[in-house]
């Protein structure tokens, strides 16, 4: 990254310190804080690295909050120092990965937060599951960063060409790479695709933290024994970690994702299925259910063999659980706003009883 003589250096623009972020962190610089970035939370605390290093932090502010606002492996914040660090800020993000909760509460879940990559990791050391990678994809697509397709374990594939073609008819617009940490295939490849900060994105199994570390040119990420009967692992990655690559970035890897849920990725899922959305606007009516409607364009593509039974079927399918999910976020904010509301009135109401009683 390119250096400015105008904020200060440190540890920082190794982790993606800029002079954006300077100039949006003058108020705290004011107030004597000091900028960190999360590299790591647990229990509550932080692992941050700032200036001076890296160090053990508490928060002051995540009492009560909403988690998706909740500190986040990748954030940027403001740290009081001294005797006992504290994060007494969050700075505002770019680029967030967020799914929904695991728990199918209504609340959305931070994966990484101000992200510039989404490496969407899938193995070739078994069925590919496209649907999963389309779920994947979306989350990518709507945090803003840019996604990048990799196919782990190309070396345990028999065509691992025919897989990159496969998944790429699936992926219109995303760099889609085989890679083998075994043989170091397409490592090199990838690495130079791969800008600012990178999350990987997989589930168990996936190869992520091999990856990780062949990218790293070191074993600094814990791996794990993966399943031969399902090509499934248990999460050796339990916590979202992130180090520093040796080419410029930072890494982030998480834990294997059993459940991806969608939320609000309205736009992540028009960039995923951008084919279907485009033969959409071909049909002649505008509200076009894409069955059996005269002058349907994508039914059209699907008898043609322009596009396939499954693309439609997924799409369709992400599309109810996005809005389904997204509706329950919706009425959970409204009844945070009536509690709120009514907690406000019942306020007012004693301050005035206490007036009266005064007088």
């Amino acid at each position: 990254m390119a250096s400015h003589s105008s904020f200060p250096q440190g540890g920082l623009s190794s982790y993606g310190w800029d002079e954006g972020l300077e100039q949006s962190f003058a108020p705290h610089r004011a107030a004597g804080l000091v900028p960190a970035r999360i590299v790591r939370v647990d229990r509550g605390r932080c692992d941050v690295i700032t200036e001076t290093g890296p160090m053990r932090a508490g928060t002051s502010f995540a009492g009560g909050m909403e988690p998706d606002s909740a500190p986040c492996t990748g954030d940027w914040a403001a740290l009081r120092p001294g005797r006992d660090p504290e994060l007494v800020a969050l700075l505002p993000r770019r680029g967030v990965v967020v799914r929904s909760s695991a728990s199918r509460s209504s609340h959305g879940q931070v994966l990484a937060a101000n992200v510039d990559t989404a490496a969407v990791v899938a193995s070739l050391a078994v069925g590919l599951n496209l649907g999963r990678i389309e779920r994947l994809l979306a989350l990518a697509w709507e945090s803003g960063a840019t996604p990048v397709i990799v196919l782990t374990k190309a070396d345990q594939s028999a065509d691992p060409a025919a897989a990159v073609a496969e998944v790429g008819d699936s992926a219109p617009g995303v760099e889609v790479i085989a890679t083998s940490a075994t043989t170091g295939q397409g490592v090199e490849a990838l690495a130079a695709l791969l800008t600012g900060t990178v999350v990987l994105l997989g589930p168990s199994g996936a190869g992520k933290s091999t990856l990780g570390n062949a990218l790293l040119g070191a074993e600094a990420l814990e791996t794990g024994v993966v399943r031969d009967v399902d090509g499934k692992g248990r999460h050796t990655t339990v916590h979202r970690q992130m180090v520093p690559l040796p080419g410029g970035g930072v890494l982030i890897d998480t834990p294997g994702l059993r459940a991806i849920g969608l939320l609000d990725a309205d736009d992540g899922l028009r960039q995923v299925f951008a084919e279907i959305e485009r033969l959409a606007e071909e049909c002649r009516f505008s509200d076009c259910g894409h069955d059996t409607e005269p002058g349907c364009a994508v039914q059209a593509a699907i008898g043609s063999g322009e596009l396939s039974g499954r693309r439609l079927d997924s799409y369709r399918k992400l599309q109810r659980e996005n809005a389904w999910a997204t509706s329950r976020g919706d009425a959970r904010l409204a009844r945070v706003d009536r509690q709120k509301a009514i907690t406000r009135s019942l306020r007012e109401l004693y301050a005035f009883r206490d007036r009266q009683k005064g007088r």
